[in-house]
């Protein structure tokens, strides 16, 4: 979605950013002839080869439990990239990289991919009702499980949904197996409304009363939102509770091409 291509929501756990082409680096995607650690002899001197580490995001997925619990499939380096331009162009596709916001503050700054957990995401595709929004969160980071950031940065995108994206009702359909996930959702007020056998998933839904959506401000009136790049907006801070609806940003040329158990969601479209 361009609509949050340049949308920073900094929370006090997470932050959101853009998911872009930084985040699924291109590498060619025939396997390199030495490996990470691999020894080389030359002119009689040995030498260790340290090649970078592969992409954080593409090793989460090597994961056959998170492929399960988000209903994913294995995709290699490039089919990887080629999802990434294709959902930032997608306007029924909203999602935000979720990192580390601790980490990512430091000074000085690390790489952005050090601080990456997971990924949470809003999928529009109900064309007889634009206000529903379906929401997953997962937070694929095993040491950041447990700790309340898959909660906030589901806040944050269900709070970014109602003033930006003028939601009204969420749906999140969740493996049966989930508990964890179960319980975090039933906590942000989602009631389950149906269960499926053959899908072995359960779906919850929440409808954002004025009241629902005075706790939800309330819940992320902490939250800053910024810009992700300085340069393509100017560089103002505000909480979401002070945002209004807005209209997207001037349309580029492209997309940009720089571009609880682990999951809360079962389902991720392709």
């Amino acid at each position: 979605m361009r609509l949050n291509q340049n949308t920073v929501l900094l929370g006090k756990k997470v932050a959101l950013v853009p998911y872009t082409s930084e985040h699924v680096p291109r590498q060619n995607s025939s396997p390199h002839p030495l490996q990470r650690g691999s020894p080389v002899t030359q002119a009689g001197l040995q030498f260790l080869i340290l090649l970078p580490p592969p992409p954080r995001y593409h090793e989460w997925m090597k994961s056959e439990e998170l492929r399960h619990l988000t209903a994913s499939e294995l995709l290699t380096l490039e089919q990887e990239y080629e999802m990434q331009c294709s959902w930032c162009e997608d306007e029924d596709k909203c999602t935000f990289i979720v990192l580390d916001a601790e980490k990512w503050q430091a000074q000085p700054r690390p790489p952005e991919e050090s601080c990456m957990v997971g990924d949470v995401n809003l999928f529009l595709t109900d064309l007889e009702d634009p206000t529903l929004g379906e929401i997953e969160v997962m937070i694929a980071e095993p040491s950041c499980r447990g700790q309340g950031l898959g909660t906030e940065a589901s806040l944050l995108m269900m709070s970014y949904g109602v003033t930006k994206l003028g939601l009204t009702k969420f749906e999140a359909k969740i493996g049966q197996e989930n508990e964890p996930s179960i319980r975090m959702f039933q906590k942000l007020h989602f009631k389950q409304v149906a269960v499926s056998n053959v899908f072995q998933e359960v779906t919850l839904r929440l409808a954002v009363t004025e009241a629902e959506r005075q706790w939800l401000l309330e819940q992320t009136s902490h939250v800053e939102e910024k810009p992700y790049r300085v340069e393509l907006a100017e560089p103002v801070a505000a909480t979401l509770c002070e945002q209004t609806w807005s209209h997207p940003l001037p349309r580029p040329d492209s997309c940009m091409g720089e571009s609880c158990t682990v999951s809360s969601g079962c389902s991720r479209p392709s």
